[in-house]
């Protein structure tokens, strides 16, 4: 194959403009905000799951509360009235002292139905305060989870500007070279990565092997319009002033 040696030279420009797109595709899946944003989604998974353990946790104690304080008004009710009972003077010596003695199993069962209830409002309000600082974390989480979001999407905009003009750059350089140049050129940078690279002291510029003396005296001794292959990786060997041959 042969080209003009100006037209193999500006294969340089076009194996930097894919370079630079290869590298706008590698920098989209390795974005740092890409983890960030897979952390802070656990994260918030996390403290979700712990919001939704502690509101559990105080609404089983807000129904212990609320039996509690049933069991109470039910021994009050029965308290008032076994002492409205025995203040109608209607009943007899032993119904009097059984009614007594009921009273004091009442009491005796109503006070310990209240410190029970203390010991459940105690943990209710330990609960409750729990449950507030895991709202504040989770709202932490999600916050955090919204800047790397947004951090991620500012980042990307800011690739896809660069891919949508170098892509631009790329139609309009392509169209400066020879159809079997460029198939030959991008069948390489597809196979390969790189298309073409610059031959400098003797060394390739795609797979940096330096070539032997018999590559050497092949590519020097090749005319000036001749497209040379590096033998190593296959690609194009474009010959400057630089290329020490």
């Amino acid at each position: 194959m042969k080209a003009d040696p100006a037209v193999q030279r500006r294969l340089l420009d076009l194996a930097g403009v894919d370079a630079e797109l290869s590298r706008v595709t590698h920098r989209r899946r390795t974005l740092p905000e890409i983890a960030e944003i897979a952390e802070a989604e656990q994260l918030s998974r996390t403290k979700q799951d712990a919001l939704v353990a502690v509101e559990t946790t105080l609404g089983d104690l807000d129904r212990d509360v609320k039996r509690q304080e049933t069991e109470i008004d039910q021994v009050r009710a029965r308290e008032e009235r076994d002492r409205k009972l025995m203040q109608s003077g209607s009943v007899g010596a032993k119904q009097l002292t059984d009614l007594e003695h009921e009273l004091a199993t009442l009491q005796r069962r109503q006070g310990i139905l209240e410190d029970d209830l203390l010991e459940l409002m105690e943990r209710r309000e330990a609960v409750e305060a729990d449950v507030s600082f895991a709202r504040v974390e989770l709202d932490k989480a999600g916050e955090t989870l919204a800047a790397a979001t947004s951090r991620r999407d500012e980042a990307l905009a800011d690739l896809e500007a660069v891919e949508t003009r170098r892509t631009a750059d790329r139609a309009v350089m392509a169209k400066g070279f020879p159809d079997d140049l460029l198939k030959a050129y991008d069948r390489q940078r597809e196979q390969r990565g790189i298309g073409a690279a610059l031959i400098q002291s003797r060394r390739c510029g795609a797979c940096r092997i330096e070539l032997d003396r018999s590559a050497v005296a092949k590519v020097r001794d090749a005319a000036a319009d001749e497209v040379v292959r590096c033998e190593e990786c296959g690609a194009i060997l474009v010959r400057t002033t630089e290329s020490g041959l």
